[in-house]
């Protein structure tokens, strides 16, 4: 078998982690691989293809430019003729020289077909396939142009060494085509077979997710006793692991395991990267431990030496464990691993820096991040463009935009130019700010270099203009995507709720109308344009663009059923949803959440008998009520204080197995406070007591202070308001409760001082509230109390009514005003509000103050601005 050495590039944005090597595969080899960075700071092993020199034939390069014929070997076998076509020899060296030849032939036209072929191939393959030499080049020109593999191998048959049929492998990009070439190696049975062939189809099949086939070839390759390597195995990891089959992965680590295979460094670098895949950073961090110490192998195989893999770890290791460390919240343990680079000698790289800044700045240390860049300096470690990308979007995510800009600048002072990525994450930056002025200085520099806004940021800058006012200018930005032909379903129905979610609905039924030019209509612009015509409450045409869906061939969705619904249902129109209620049941898409929002729709505007045949309807058609269904009618009836009817709907919840949640108890409690169920009360409000505490909690203990008031239970209302106070919860309603509670039973020191508390709280915001304490104050005789408190409600614009004045009454007749006098000043409001409360105003403070400065002292205010 022939040495050589051949790596498989994993891909565009990943580091290569796979090795196919001669032989046994060393590690030190491996760590000989050099590495490049590709733009997205990824990073790339290359090895070029090891030439063996040859003193009978010569390994020249052969220009990719020239027309390739199907060549035939002659008996003499020293040179190459072409059959029908152009003639090909070899010369005194070996070199392959192509001439023409005249002739028409089929095989001309194939030629012909190759040429045009070979000419619209990327540029980048021809040069890496050119790079080859020998006779590689014409061996995949020929394999991409002639499907029989007789016919296309035929002059290089007796001559494939295992170098080219391991380059031959690689190169296809059909999984399907490389079996075929793969099985026509073994059934040619002169070729040798080697691990490195068979690690190159597990990787070509992988990546094509032929588990199958992967499954058929590990069988094989264990039948003819081709022991697997680290390579094998870390191919295997990889693979299963970049398919989504995370623990069938694992289990290829557990059978390298039991052979007592330890595995190498890019091996354990796989095993790493699928752990942080799947976000399970501790197990990659003990798995990193466990191989560091050397047990990551058991078994009882042979364990390979691992005593030069501990001595020094590639760079490339240590930017992965960086990166774990960092989305494990690790900032410590990342640190540290910088610190052990450079005590190992090894120099971070510009991946490294990129991965720090990125995990610190995520993190919202932002002092790190210019710490790095100080070190980077330093360290004479240039930054690449993605470093300036992850710093313009830290700070722009970190609301820092004009530091975001400055590194703009500075990335382009510096020599670097901004790709797409920079472009893209500065204008949506710009965007979402509303910096109009900014976004445009960088969309004319974009058009300038030719880079193309993206769709996302695209739609972006159509709401930016519109919420900026400039509904002129998103049109046109809008139509210069659309005139270009190229934008998506998506970006149309983006555009449109930009326009239709402020409330412009004409433009975006020009959007819409756009979009149909381009026969691009799908059920998402229709649902977009229902949700417009609702919030711009244009009722009959949202039911009307429904009704054409299906006109347009396009069928309605879930989402389409129930915008609409909702939209009728939320503009008090319940009868207008119920038809389409029916439609989606009929077209199997109900759910139950859109019965309940039409039931409560009719709920609402008090049609509780609406309501009931919405949900017998919903029981008809085999949807089961959930536990809101069920919340919403036991409230509604227990509102109206209807018992039998809520208690139904208790009982029947419970049969179906639904366990009550706080909104039930809650509604049960106030159900129970209206009709004075004091035992039912207390039980259900332990167990909403029991239950995880929510908003819910204050109102129904609020309700069973009002139901022990009711039946003069003072400890225990005393014991629930103590609570409440205790965790900042009690209302202005706890505290009136708890003030006619206490009125009730007679204790009026005890509501005075109530009273007091609720004024110095300012709770005082309801005309109930505010005639609970004038009365209190007025029945106890305490006027000055009680002008002040009145005082307060006509300031906080609170119309008093007549119990208000029943209660001035009491105080003004209890501290000697006439009944007469009293009854004068009722009249006069009566027939007059505005001069009439100005009497009583006058009357009230000549009780109070017993001069005139005192008067102009106490009342500061013009009375004329605090009546309505």
């Amino acid at each position: 078998m022939e040495a050589c050495c051949l790596h498989i590039v994993v891909s565009a944005k990943t580091p290569p982690l796979i090795g196919v090597s001669g032989g046994v595969g060393k590690l030190n080899k491996l760590r000989e691989q050099k590495f490049v960075e590709t733009p997205d700071g990824a990073r790339k092993r290359f090895c070029g293809v090891y030439r063996k020199s040859q003193s009978k034939r010569s390994v020249d390069v052969v220009s990719p430019s020239l027309d390739f014929p199907t060549l035939v070997k002659n008996p003499s076998q020293e040179q190459y003729k072409l059959v029908g076509g152009r003639g090909v020899k070899a010369d005194s060296n070996g070199a392959i020289n192509i001439g023409l030849h005249n002739g028409n032939s089929s095989q001309e036209k194939r030629e012909a077909k190759s040429s045009s072929k070979w000419r619209k191939r990327d540029s980048k393959s021809l040069s890496k396939r050119s790079s080859y030499g020998g006779c590689v080049p014409l061996m995949l020109e020929a394999l991409d142009t002639v499907k029989d593999l007789d016919e296309a191998l035929n002059p290089w048959e007796t001559t494939l060494n295992n170098k080219e049929r391991s380059i031959i492998l690689k190169e296809q990009v059909n999984w399907k085509r490389a079996l075929e070439i793969f099985n026509w190696f073994k059934e040619k049975g002169c070729y040798e077979l080697n691990g490195i062939h068979y690690n190159i189809m597990f990787w070509i099949l992988g990546k094509a997710r032929r588990w199958d086939h992967v499954e058929n070839l590990w069988s094989e390759m264990q039948a003819k006793g081709i022991a697997p390597t680290n390579i094998t195995y870390g191919t295997l990891i990889d693979v299963y692991a970049k398919g989504g089959l995370k623990e069938e992965a694992l289990l290829w680590l557990e059978r390298m395991n039991k052979q007592g295979m330890e595995p190498d460094e890019v091996t354990m670098g796989i095993v790493i990267q699928t752990y942080k895949k799947s976000g399970e950073f501790e197990k990659a961090e003990q798995f990193f431990k466990k191989w560091s110490s050397g047990t990551a192998a058991s078994g009882g195989g042979k364990t390979t030496d691992t005593s030069s893999v501990r001595q020094a770890l590639s760079s490339y290791t240590y930017n992965t464990l960086i990166d774990t460390y960092g989305k494990a919240g690790q900032l410590h343990d990342a640190s540290d691993t910088i610190s052990r680079m450079l005590r190992e000698g090894i120099a971070p790289t510009t991946v490294t820096f990129n991965t720090m800044i990125h995990i610190c700045g995520n993190n919202g240390h932002l002092e790190e991040v210019e710490s790095l860049m100080k070190m980077m300096e330093e360290l004479q470690c240039p930054p690449d463009t993605r470093t300036y990308n992850i710093l313009i979007s830290l700070h722009a995510k970190h609301d820092n935009i004009d530091v975001a800009a400055s590194y703009f600048s500075k990335m382009k002072e510096n020599g670097l130019k901004p790709d797409d990525v920079t472009y893209r994450t500065l204008l949506y930056a710009f965007s979402i700010r509303h910096m109009v002025s900014e976004a445009e200085a960088l969309i004319s520099e974009m058009d300038k270099h030719d880079f193309k806004v993206d769709e996302y940021t695209q739609s972006a800058l159509t709401r930016m203009f519109i919420e900026a006012g400039m509904l002129q200018k998103a049109w046109s930005w809008f139509e210069r995507y659309h005139h270009a032909g190229k934008m998506s379903s998506e970006c149309y129905s983006a555009n449109m709720d930009a326009f239709g979610e402020h409330g412009h609905v004409l433009e975006g039924e020009k959007a819409f109308i756009c979009c149909q030019e381009r026969n691009n209509l799908s059920v998402l612009e229709f649902n977009v344009m229902i949700k417009a015509y609702g919030i711009g409450k244009k009722y009959d045409k949202a039911c009307e663009l429904f009704d054409t869906m299906e006109k347009h061939g396009v069928l309605p969705d879930k989402c389409s059923y129930n915008s609409l619904i909702q939209i009728l249902s939320g503009a008090d129109l319940p009868h207008l949803a119920k038809p389409y209620v029916r439609k989606m049941q009929e077209a199997g898409l109900i759910l139950d959440c859109t019965y309940s929002v039409v039931i409560s729709s009719f709920i609402k505007l008090g049609q509780l008998d609406m309501a009931e045949k919405q949900f017998e309807e919903m029981i008809e058609f085999g949807v089961k009520p959930d536990i809101y269904v069920y919340g919403i009618l036991i409230n509604a009836f227990a509102d109206v204080g209807s018992v039998q009817k809520a208690m139904n709907y208790v009982n029947e919840m419970k049969n179906s197995g639904l366990p009550a949640n706080p909104v039930i108890y809650s509604s049960l409690i106030k159900l129970y406070t209206k009709i004075g169920y004091l035992q039912e009360a207390e039980e259900t409000y332990k167990l909403l007591r029991s239950s995880e505490t929510n908003p819910e909690v204050l109102y129904s203990s609020n309700c069973m202070i009002d139901l022990y008031s009711e039946h003069g239970m003072v400890a225990q209302a005393e014991d629930i308001f103590e609570e409440l106070k205790q965790r900042g919860s009690a209302n202005e309603f706890s505290y009136a409760m708890m003030l006619c509670m206490y009125r009730r039973v007679g204790n009026v020191r005890k509501a005075i001082v109530i009273a007091d508390r609720m004024r110095e709280l300012e709770l005082l915001t309801s005309k109930l509230s505010y005639n609970s304490v004038i009365e209190l104050y007025a029945s106890d005789g305490r006027l000055t109390e009680t002008v002040e408190t009145f005082w307060e409600m006509i300031k906080s614009n609170i119309q008093p009514d007549n119990s208000t004045f029943r209660s001035l009454g009491t105080v003004l007749v209890r501290c000697g005003v006439s009944n007469e006098a009293v009854n004068k000043l009722e009249v006069t409001r009566r027939n007059d509000a505005e001069n009439g409360l100005q009497e009583w105003m006058k009357t009230l403070w000549s009780m109070v103050c017993v001069d005139e400065s005192s008067w102009n002292s106490s009342c500061p205010y013009e009375l004329n601005s605090f009546i309505m």
